[in-house]
This record gives C-alpha cells, structure tokens and sequence, in this order.
C-alpha cells in the first residue's frame, strides 16, 4: 500500500467518522488543523526559502513539480493576491483560523481526494443511519471511514512514541500539536492515558525548545472555544499548571454517537441481540469485529470501539434493542 504524507496521515486521522456532507463544528476544526497540517508538511519537506526565522514563499515557487495540489491549493489561499509571504512558522500556522467555509470544502475536496485516489479513505452510510429513529425517518448520513489497517498503523505508531519514554521526532511533536487541536486525541488516547500525554506535552515544553514554540500556538476560532464551558470533563483528566496539555477543548463528542438499534423480537438473548446488531450493521455496509462477547458486546466498528448495551426505549409502546455507545479506542 502506498505510504502516506505526512498531511495526508494526519488527515487520515482527523477525517474518519467525520461528516463528509456538512460542515460540523468538529470537522471545520479537523480542516483547519488539515490545512495546518499541509503546512507543516512543506516545512518538513523544506519547502520554503529560509532567512532567519522567517520562511518566505513566492507566486514562482507554485511551478515547483514538487508541490502537489493539495500543497497548491493551501498556498494559494495564504498569498491571496500578494507575490510572496515571508513569516514565521507560528504566523503562517495562523492563517489557518482565517479560512472561510468555501475555503475549508475547498482544502477537504483536495486532501479527502487524494486518499480516496489511493484506497486510504472512502464515503459510507454514517453509524447514525443505524439508529431506529433515523431509519424510520428514512434520513440518510454519509461519513468519511479511513483503511482500517492504515488507520491502525498510524495511531499505533504514534501512541508507541508518545507514551513510551524517549526521545520524539520532530513528526510526532508536530502530529501530537495537530491531535491537540483538532480533538482527535480523544479518539486515540484513553482517559488515564491522556494524563501521560499531557505530562508528555508539558515535559517537551519545559526541555525542548520547538515543541515550546509548536504547543504555545492555538488555532481555534472563538465560537469553538465556547463549546469548552460543555467539556468540563478536561478538568478531571488535565491538572497540570503551565497550560500547554490542558487544551484538548474541542467539540470531539460530535462524533461520541450513541445509536439505538431495535431488535426483531422482545426479550431476546444475548446471541439474537448481537445477531441483530450485525445484520443492520451489514445492511448499511459498516465493517465491524465483534472484540468482546456476552451480556455488553465490545464491537470495533469503523475504527471505532462500541459498547453494546441491551436497553429498551418507551415510544408508544416499548421497543426493545440495543445502544451502541463510544467505548475508548484503546
């Protein structure tokens, strides 16, 4: 399979289970972090002219046969009419919470293209299709689902070199910052390990001097950060004091779905119920692993770990199932 730039990993990450219709608050936070993301990759890369610590792009630099087109497509929106740009790193990483919504469909039509090109990612029904209400209602989602193995290597790889002890590439500091801010390190680290993480980030910022510059920037935009007041769960997990690993206040519980799934008969046994998970499950074209059995299935769904609690819902008459409820990844 083909390896993955580094805009393109991060992407990957941030794109799965995301509405790949709408513009939610969660995902224009993934396209902004994207958008930040293709940035960084052209740093990387060298991409830029180097004059002290100002990094300078010009209208010429475009012909480049290097740069791709998603590359294209994010440095064009930041000249906007000038000839060239010459900033700091921290400054054209801030250009980012400038992007207009047109922009933002723009940078993900280009980036969710080039994976779909190479089979990383595709569209399907969204999970909440399999809810009993958006069935009846005949509503139809659609979200973006990342290659399952490719999804795995990547987060694997990064957890491996984020909560183990040593030194970290200037990649993993840079996909760590990225996690941070657009909320997909919910979708990566448990709740005790986003104690280690924050103790990571925090010790990187105290003993090395580019994750200082990298973690002192924020690129939320003012109507995101309200939502904090909603997660006050952040200030069970963070405690510590300089700041850095505290500000993980993104809208992730958009995609913290939970989806009740009616069952053919009443009382049935913990066999049918997961019998009947997995036909609706089929029926929309979900790839799933049952990870646990029993009285609470363990179901990886999409990349995606569900509880399946047996529950019953009072309409009319009561109805009988299963929710399926966000479970930890790891």
């Amino acid at each position: 399979m083909m390896e993955l730039t580094f805009a393109q990993s991060f992407s990957l990450i941030a794109l799965n289970a995301q509405d790949s219709i709408h513009l939610t608050t969660a995902k224009k936070a993934a396209l902004r972090c994207m958008s930040a993301s293709v940035i960084l990759e052209l740093y990387l890369d060298k991409q830029f002219n180097v004059n002290s610590e100002d990094l300078t792009f010009t209208k010429e630099d475009l012909s480049n046969p290097s740069i791709n087109l998603y590359q294209e497509t994010i440095l064009k929106i930041i000249l906007g009419r000038n000839d060239s740009i010459s900033d700091t790193l921290s400054n054209y990483l801030s250009h980012v919470i400038k992007l207009s919504n047109k922009q933002l469909k723009e940078i993900e039509r280009t980036l969710a293209d080039s994976l779909k090109g190479i089979d990383a990612l595709e569209e399907i029904p969204n999970l909440l299709g399999c809810d009993l209400e958006f069935k009846t209602a005949g509503v139809s989602i659609k979200e973006y689902r990342s290659n399952g193995e490719l999804y795995t290597k990547i987060t694997e790889g990064l957890r491996a070199e984020i909560l183990e002890d040593g030194v970290m590439s200037e990649e993993a500091i840079l996909m760590l910052w990225l996690m941070r801010e657009s909320g997909s390190i919910y979708d990566i680290f448990s709740k005790e390990e986003l104690k280690i993480v924050a103790d990571r980030i925090n010790q990187l910022f105290e003993e090395n001097s580019f994750a200082r510059q990298i973690f002192s920037i924020n690129i939320h935009k003012s109507i995101e950060i309200a939502i904090k007041n909603f997660l006050n769960i952040k200030k069970s997990i963070m405690s510590t004091q300089i700041g850095t690993g505290v500000n993980f206040a993104f809208p992730f519980f958009e995609r913290s779905q939970s989806i009740f799934i009616d069952t053919e008969a009443m009382f049935e046994n913990k066999e049918e119920r997961l019998r009947d998970v997995k036909v609706r499950l089929e029926q929309y074209g979900h790839t799933f692993t049952v990870i646990r059995e029993g009285e609470v299935p363990l179901i990886k769904i999409d990349n995606f770990l569900y509880e399946a609690i047996p529950t019953a819902m009072n309409y009319q008459f009561p109805v009988q199932g299963v929710r399926l409820r966000r479970y930890p990844i790891y």
